[in-house]
């Protein structure tokens, strides 16, 4: 089994934002705002956490191969990068 990825990061980002619409949205609740979403672009699986690294790790003990695409409900994205003043 390989470790490199199996798709650019810009077929990565459109899958994951795909995913995150179809698969995730619809089963999000008010509670989940700010949490962190781990998803699988190539099964759809995911999972939820207010910690972005249990969110993954949980994903990955399901899905030891999965592409994983990291957002961040009710954000336009995961992170946010400041510039210093």
């Amino acid at each position: 089994m390989s470790s490199e990825p199996c798709r650019n990061p810009d077929e990565v980002a459109r899958l994951g934002g795909e995913m995150f619409d179809h698969r995730v949205r619809p089963a999000l609740k008010a509670e989940d705002d700010g949490k962190f979403v781990a998803v699988d672009i190539g099964t759809g699986d995911f999972e939820l956490d207010f910690d972005d690294y249990s969110a993954v790790t949980r994903l990955r003990d399901r899905r030891p191969s999965a592409e994983v695409w990291l957002g961040r409900v009710g954000h336009p994205a995961a992170y946010r990068i400041r510039r210093a003043r």
